[in-house]
Parts: structure tokens; C-alpha cells; sequence
């Protein structure tokens, strides 16, 4: 058993030229304890979204993957992967690179952990793992990739929309003239893979780690049930409606509640890394941080 209270020492002297901040002191000290009552191997990925919304880099990128990297090094990937995710999600490439990249080092056996918010790619980030835990205050969102902001599944919709009214009646053309004049068709054809690309890679995901031992019949119903919602824009109207846990689990994803009574230290132990990747996030230039229990980390600072 390594000596923890020599491992926090080592990591402060590593870190800020052995002068660190109060807020990574704390962090690592909490990551450390989450680490130990596991026995896992824990990445907290966590983004400012919420905090510097108008930040460049708080999505989901390739750049990312040196973070990871970083963190993986020398892990006893016996022992499985805790990645503890929020994100309002970002480029579906890098994260169905970063998903290859993760399972190719721990397998299937990575547990997502949303102490808060995993939207859009981060959703699918999290279905690529062999479970989900959630609390009460937990939320997964609607994958719908976007092209420079704006929404693909919206487009295509609003599209075939115009498409039926104008063929019923030639004068809805006049209405619909100044929108659908500001779409080319190599847009529409984006748009259109981008949404196939993201449902192809969550259904694979899907397949491949959380649902690969179900029966078939009961996979496939359940792999169109979570496609069917997750990826409905009719139902649920907007990119960033909020999905809680009771309809994560009953359209099938695999759901530990975080609230279980049997693992209180669990749940304490989460929600305090969480804050503490918060309260990092809100009170320094930091606006990405991936992080693991041994103080390995990728820092991304705002300069101002």
C-alpha cells in the first residue's frame, strides 16, 4: 500500500515550484481519499462551462487526449477506470477518439461518474462506459452535434418542414425563400452525417461495453429505446434539455444511483471532489482541468 501521506507531499512539492495553491491542495487530498475508498483508478475531466461560458477550449477536444495520457501513465490498469465527467460536451471526433483511446487502455471497465452535468458529447462519452452513476442532481442531455453552433438535427428538421409546406402550397415558398436561402447543400449533406456519425458511434458504444450482455432481441430494443430519446429533438425540444436519472434508467442505460445508502462514503467523497473542481474553476484562471488521484494533471489557464 503506497504511503498517501507521502504521495500528497510529493505532489505539493511538484506542484507551483512546491509553493500550490490552497484549491489543488485540497482537490488532490479529496481525489486521493475517493482513489483509496475504491480502490479504482480516478480522472476527474472537468470543464468552466458553467462559470466562463465564453471561453475558447471548454469543449470536448483532441487536445484533451494529452491530458488523459498524462494521467495514465504508470496507472495499474488492473484496476479499472473512474472518470469523473462535466461537460457540455464538444466535437464528436475527439470524443470518439478519446473513448477509443480510454478502452484501449482499461478495456470496458470505466464507470462514468456525473456528479452534476455531462451534455451532448459528453453524454455519449459517459454511454461508452460500462455504467453510470448519477444522483438526484445529476443530468445527461440530448446528443445532437452541431456545425459551428448551430444544431444539425434543427436544420434537417426545419428543412424537411419547408420541403412538405411548399409542396402543398407554392406560396409558403415566399416565407420560406429567406431561410432556406442561407443553406447550401454541402451544409445539409454536413449536417446529415454529422447526425448519422453520432447516432452510428452511440449505438456502437452502447453495444460494444454497457449493454454487451444482454441478449439480442433486448439489446437491440433497448439500444433504439436510449437512441430513440436521447437523439429526439421533437421530444425534447431543445440541445440542452436536462435529463435526469429516473429517465436514464428507464430508457435502459445502466444507472448506479449515487444516493445508495450502502455507500454513503461513496456519495460524501464524490460530491466533495466535485465542489472542489467547482470552487477551482470559479476562483482561479484555470477553465479545464483533467486531473487524476495521484496529482498528474492538464491545466488549461485563461489568460487575461
Amino acid at each position: 500500500m503506497p504511503n498517501w501521506n507521502h504521495v500528497l507531499k510529493e505532489i505539493e512539492k511538484e506542484t507551483s515550484q512546491g509553493n500550490p495553491t490552497p484549491y489543488d491542495t485540497i482537490r488532490r487530498k479529496y481525489l486521493i481519499q475517493l482513489h483509496k475508498h475504491s480502490g479504482r483508478n480516478t480522472i476527474g475531466y472537468y470543464s468552466g462551462f458553467l462559470v466562463k461560458p465564453t471561453v475558447n477550449g471548454i469543449s470536448i477536444s483532441d487536445e484533451d487526449k494529452n491530458g488523459f495520457m498524462a494521467c495514465i501513465h504508470k496507472m495499474d490498469r488492473s484496476k479499472g477506470l473512474d472518470l469523473i465527467l462535466h461537460t457540455p460536451g464538444g466535437d464528436i471526433a475527439a470524443t470518439e477518439s478519446l473513448v477509443h483511446y480510454l478502452k484501449g487502455m482499461f478495456k470496458n471497465d470505466i464507470r462514468a461518474i456525473i456528479p452534476q452535468i455531462a451534455m451532448s458529447a459528453g453524454t455519449i462519452f459517459a454511454c461508452s462506459c460500462k455504467s453510470i452513476v448519477m444522483g438526484k442532481h445529476s443530468n445527461l442531455g440530448h446528443v445532437d452535434p452541431q456545425i459551428n453552433g448551430i444544431p444539425c438535427i434543427g436544420v434537417l428538421t426545419e428543412f424537411k418542414k419547408a420541403y412538405s409546406e411548399i409542396q402543398k402550397d407554392n406560396r409558403a415558398a415566399l416565407v420560406w425563400n429567406p431561410i432556406l436561402s442561407r443553406l447550401t447543400p454541402s451544409f445539409l449533406q454536413q449536417c446529415e452525417w454529422a447526425v448519422q456519425r453520432s447516432r452510428a458511434f452511440l449505438e456502437k458504444t452502447l453495444r460494444e461495453n454497457m449493454l454487451s450482455g444482454f441478449e439480442e432481441n433486448k439489446q437491440n430494443d433497448t439500444v433504439k429505446m436510449i437512441l430513440d430519446r436521447l437523439t429526439n429533438l421533437e421530444f425534447n425540444k431543445s440541445h440542452d434539455r436536462h435529463i435526469h436519472h429516473q429517465e436514464c434508467q428507464h430508457i435502459g442505460l445502466k444507472i448506479e444511483r449515487l444516493e445508495d445508502k450502502k455507500s454513503q462514503k461513496f456519495q460524501d467523497l464524490v460530491l466533495t471532489v466535485h465542489h472542489c473542481f467547482m470552487h477551482t474553476l470559479a476562483n482561479t484562471n484555470a477553465f479545464k482541468i483533467i486531473e487524476d488521484y495521484r496529482g498528474r494533471a492538464l491545466v488549461k489557464i485563461q489568460t487575461l
